[in-house]
């Protein structure tokens, strides 16, 4: 065999190290990777060290939070929910606008009665609003005055302030023009803004409502036909309900007509007014502006600078437009009063107006008497058999609906409970345009299961709210199957406008006593006895009526002879001749027992 080649020896270096694994081994620090994260936590510690520098910021926020006034913080909280584009309502299309102004029969009945003035608004005749007013008792909403500051209180951020109609108004925080009001960069609360003895220039929001005074706001706007005009502001808006066409051609004419110190809101009028048109009403206004402005700086505290019209001529201005089909009104003052400011503002409108003549009462002729009776008690019945229980309180309204007498069509409860809480969304919007219901409303459906029906129901009532020129906002279905919601409360009710307070129990409904009073307990009735009936003297058949009734005749008759004659009978005998009349009773047969027992018994009784 071959042999092997030999290998060549290796130097002896090489075969030391690989066979000297004994000797001690230098520690080497290898490179960790915490050594080599070492330039990444330098770049940490440095934005560390770089965070500190916002911290301040946060700090300084949330100081501008809390030396800020919280109605100021409340209100924008309130703006920012509204531009939430979940609750963001969506605009208007052509056919949409022309479709629920056909849908509707809208009149307005205006009746004239000893110095009053009452005001219906009808839809599809039934009654949605109804507003009513004396020329003694004028509302003050809209007027402008110069007032006095009597007294700051920053725990309530609000100021009370003398106008001049006896009890103070209150001017809060949120209501404040802050742009107007020289407070630098210090945080926006209503002391550093207001000081006891300050002049203001104020305008009513709202009338006085028992205890409470007027409610003030000092950023001032002045209404006229077909915009709002508002001195200090720096924006303009128009009403979401037009379609979106007319709001950009609106939009194009406010472009060029609108002064750069001055901003607008547009109504709902505005629709097909021309540019001519919204400019004498933007050069009127401004010019009540300038006046008010000139009176302020001659004028001492407390005046009045500016009045709204009376209430007849508000609501024509504010409510009477287009979409009104006719204008009755019952009484020649106000027939003139009102044609002569539809010639003024709105000479289109004035074909419109109807002068009622007829003897009847115009709100009889319309039924309106009879709906206002309705509105004033707290069940109000739903067409179909359902009901809605209204209960006003002093922190918010409540309204239950209920079922009632409505079972329905066919299908399940889940249908019936939705055509029910349909139905009563409907008219529940009606009564608070009617009863002029404001604040807090807290609405208790029937529940339903399905997300689509408490969808559909709520769906139905911002669609007839969207009728509704007061301002409101309505919360989501809770788990409850509540609907939360709020209404802006302007003047009085109609139910303050038609009672007053009972002077017994003090609106309560109730009668408190000194000592407890117990209700007298039912005397139950035992089972085995029987209630004893009443006693019938005696049964007459009709052939026993006839002979009672010819022998009456002839006593009569015996009785209306020629004085002097004699009756041939006695007296007992006509009395026997009427007992003989009479028919004998006839014998009831008797009852054949049905048990053994009792004939048994009978037996044993005859023994």
């Amino acid at each position: 065999m071959a042999k092997k080649k030999e290998e060549p020896a290796k130097p002896a270096a090489t075969q030391l190290i690989f066979q000297a694994p004994s000797l001690p081994t230098p520690k080497v620090e290898r490179p960790s990777k915490k050594a080599e994260a070492k330039p990444e936590r330098k770049g940490r510690e440095r934005a560390k060290k770089e965070a500190p520098k916002e911290k301040p910021k946060a700090k300084t926020a949330a100081k501008k939070e809390e030396d800020s006034s919280t109605r100021v913080e409340a209100k924008r909280q309130r703006r920012r929910e509204s531009r939430d584009p979940g609750r963001r309502r969506s605009t208007v299309t052509q056919s949409e606008f022309l479709a629920r102004r056909e849908s509707v029969d809208r009149k307005m009945i205006v009746r004239e009665d000893d110095g009053r003035f009452q005001i219906g608004v009808l839809e599809d005749g039934l009654l949605v609003e109804h507003y009513v007013t004396q020329s003694q008792s004028v509302s003050i909403i809209g007027n402008v005055y110069l007032g006095k500051v009597q007294n700051v209180l920053p725990s309530m951020e609000a100021a009370f302030v003398d106008i001049g109609r006896g009890r103070n108004a209150v001017l809060y925080s949120g209501e404040v023009d802050w742009e107007a009001a020289e407070t630098g960069n210090q945080p926006r609360r209503i002391e550093l803004a207001l000081k006891t003895g300050d002049q203001v220039l104020v305008q009513v929001t709202k009338d006085p409502v028992g205890q409470k005074g007027a409610r003030l706001t000092s950023q001032i706007s002045l209404p006229g036909r077909f915009l709002v005009y508002v001195p200090a502001g720096n924006m303009s808006g128009i009403s979401r309900k037009l379609p979106e066409g007319e709001r950009a051609r609106l939009k194009q004419i406010l472009k060029e007509t609108l002064p750069d110190d001055a901003g607008v809101i547009v109504r709902t009028a505005a629709e097909g007014a021309t540019e001519e048109q919204l400019r004498l009403d933007i050069e009127r206004l401004q010019m009540q502006w300038e006046e008010i402005t000139r009176q302020a700086e001659s004028s001492k505290a407390p005046m009045q600078l500016h009045s709204e019209p009376e209430l007849l001529v508000k609501i024509i201005r504010d409510v009477f437009n287009e979409d009104f089909q006719q204008l009755v009104v019952s009484g020649s003052n106000a027939t003139q009063i009102i044609r002569n400011y539809l010639a003024t503002v709105a000479p289109d409108l004035v074909e419109r107006l109807v002068e009622y003549s007829d003897s009847e009462d115009i709100f009889d002729y319309f039924r309106i008497g009879d709906q206002i009776v309705k509105a004033l008690d707290r069940k109000v019945y739903l067409p179909s058999g359902g009901s809605l229980v209204i209960d006003r309180t002093e922190a918010m309204t409540v309204v239950d609906v209920n079922t009632g007498k409505f079972i329905g069509s066919g299908g399940n409860l889940e249908e019936t409970v939705t055509k029910n809480n349909l139905e009563a969304a409907e008219e529940l919007v009606r009564q608070l345009r009617l009863r002029d219901i404001g604040g807090i409303i807290v609405i208790d459906f029937i529940d339903m299961i399905q997300a689509a029906n408490q969808e559909a129901v709520r769906r139905r009532l911002l669609e007839c709210l969207s009728r509704d020129r007061t301002k409101n906002q309505v919360s989501e279905i809770t788990s409850l199957g509540l609907v939360q919601m709020t209404r802006k409360k302007i003047g009085v009710g109609l139910l303050e406008t038609y009672s007053e307070t009972c002077e017994c129990c003090g609106g309560r409904g109730l009668v408190i006593h000194d000592e407890p009073r117990f209700k007298a307990q039912e005397v139950q009735v035992k089972k085995g006895k029987k209630k004893e009936k009443p006693e019938v003297k005696k049964v007459v058949t009709g052939e026993a009526a006839d002979a009672l009734k010819s022998v009456v005749n002839k006593i009569a008759s015996a009785a209306t002879q020629e004085a002097g004659q004699k009756a041939s009978k006695e007296p007992e005998e006509l009395l026997n001749q009427v007992l003989e009349a009479l028919p004998e009773p006839e014998e009831k047969p008797t009852r054949k027992p049905r048990r053994a027992s009792s004939i048994i018994r009978k037996v044993k009784g005859k023994k």
